[in-house]
C-alpha cells in the first residue's frame, strides 16, 4: 500500500490576506475557516491547509477528545501547483495582471516548465505545467 499526500500546510499570521489571495485570485474552494486559526481549501484530490502559527504553535486544540499536536513555522515555505500545459500562459498572465511578480521561470525539460511567485505571507509558490515527476 503506497502513501499519498492527503494534505499539506503553509503558515501565515494574516489569514484575511491569505483568504483573499487563495480564494479570489487562485480560485481555490474554501471548505472551512476558523477565525485567527486556519483556512482549509480543497485542491484537486487533496487539501491545502493554511494555519496561523501564532495559534497552532501556542493553543492546544482537541478534536473529539484527542489533542492535535502543536505545530507551526515562521518564514517562507514552498508549495507547487500542477496545471495542464495549455493553461500555463493563462495562469502566468492572470498573476501578472494582478501585480504578482514572477520571480523565476524554469524550463525543466522539453515538456515541463514552471514559474515561481509569492503569496502575501512570502511563501514561495510554483505553478508547474507538465509531469514534473515523470513516474507512475
Amino acid at each position: 500500500m503506497g502513501l499519498k499526500i492527503a494534505e499539506t500546510c503553509i503558515y501565515t499570521t494574516d489569514l484575511d490576506k491569505a483568504e483573499k489571495f487563495y480564494s479570489d485570485l487562485l480560485g481555490l474552494r474554501l471548505l472551512k475557516k476558523d477565525k485567527d486559526r486556519h483556512l482549509f481549501y480543497k485542491c484537486a484530490n487533496g487539501m491545502l491547509l493554511i494555519f496561523n502559527p501564532n495559534h497552532t504553535n501556542n493553543v492546544k486544540t482537541e478534536v473529539n477528545g484527542s489533542p492535535v499536536p502543536l505545530h507551526g513555522t515562521n518564514g517562507p515555505v514552498h508549495l507547487a501547483f500542477s496545471i495542464e500545459a495549455d493553461k500555463y500562459q493563462e495562469w502566468k498572465g492572470k498573476l501578472i495582471k494582478n501585480s504578482i511578480n514572477i520571480e523565476s521561470e524554469i524550463l525543466w525539460s522539453e515538456n515541463v516548465r514552471s514559474f515561481y511567485f509569492r503569496d502575501p505571507a512570502g511563501n514561495s509558490l510554483e505553478i508547474i505545467a507538465g509531469n514534473m515527476w515523470n513516474y507512475t
